[in-house]
């Protein structure tokens, strides 16, 4: 089985213009319009069982209807990290909506104009912390290189040890680009750590290195698709010089206890 924990998409009537908006930011090309049908059909292509959809509100206001295309977007095949904002002043009360129908929350501190420790989202996290709401961050630097890096790996690991209880997920590795940075402060800690926009950013043999490194229950497979082809993804950890075993908790095992609660 695969679960990949990182992935996006867009209501279709908005997904191309969407699509236009990020390819101009990041300079790269998207694999397809980032909707829906488009994830399954490349779940379906790449033999992946579920992906996580994660969202991200740049506005307050949006947060409401985001969530609420989310909620009916969910189903077997697919989760969803909900958006909020840490200027949206009904957090707690969404808080509330996305413990009920939703999986988990996305941040992305860069487009959202904030800092991961800033001391305006500690009652937000001290409150997913009681929910049990997971939180996956964008960590790192953007592809463009041209944002200022709001949630590095020291400031991610600042939350962990303000909230031990918060599920938090690093998305590239704890920190794009900032490797070094992530051995330092990150692996070995209670931190989720994603592989989007890990594999082929840096050699084989390092990547290797840092996987091994880093607590073998806190790996998690995630694509960033529609950015990254899963297909790509998927065939740089198979042919990684790991264990099987460890490949199964990266592609499988650790996603399912974070995102299953015991019946």
């Amino acid at each position: 089985m695969i679960i990949d924990i990182h992935t996006h998409a867009w209501p279709e009537k908005v997904s191309g213009k969407a699509r236009e908006n990020l390819e101009r930011i990041f300079g790269e090309k998207m694999v397809c319009d980032p909707t829906v049908p488009n994830l399954l059909k490349y779940m379906d292509k790449n033999g992946v069982d579920v992906s996580v959809i994660c969202a991200v509100a740049t506005r307050p206001a949006q947060v409401p209807a985001i969530n609420d295309w989310l909620f009916g977007t969910r189903s077997g095949r697919l989760k969803v990290f909900c958006a909020m904002h840490p200027a949206y002043d009904n957090w707690k009360d969404e808080l509330k909506r996305i413990k009920d129908r939703g999986d988990g929350i996305k941040f992305q501190p860069e487009f959202q104009d904030f800092y991961v420790d800033d001391v305006q989202l500690m009652p937000i996290y001290g409150e997913m912390e009681r929910l049990d709401i997971p939180v996956l961050f964008h960590c790192g630097e953007e592809l463009s290189g041209t944002m200022k890096v709001r949630s590095s790996p020291s400031r991610i690991s600042k939350v962990k040890e303000r909230f031990p209880r918060l599920k938090i997920i690093g998305a590239h590795f704890g920190g794009f680009r900032l490797w070094d940075e992530v051995k330092e402060h990150l692996l070995g800690k209670d931190i989720y750590l994603d592989t989007s926009f890990f594999f082929g950013f840096l050699p084989d043999v390092e990547a290797k290195q840092l996987l091994l490194e880093h607590r073998p229950d806190r790996l998690i497979f995630g694509t960033d698709f529609p950015l990254v082809d899963q297909k790509k993804d998927l065939g740089f950890l198979r042919e990684l010089d790991i264990s099987e075993e460890l490949k199964e908790k990266i592609l499988f095992r650790n996603a399912q206890l974070l995102l299953y609660k015991p019946a």
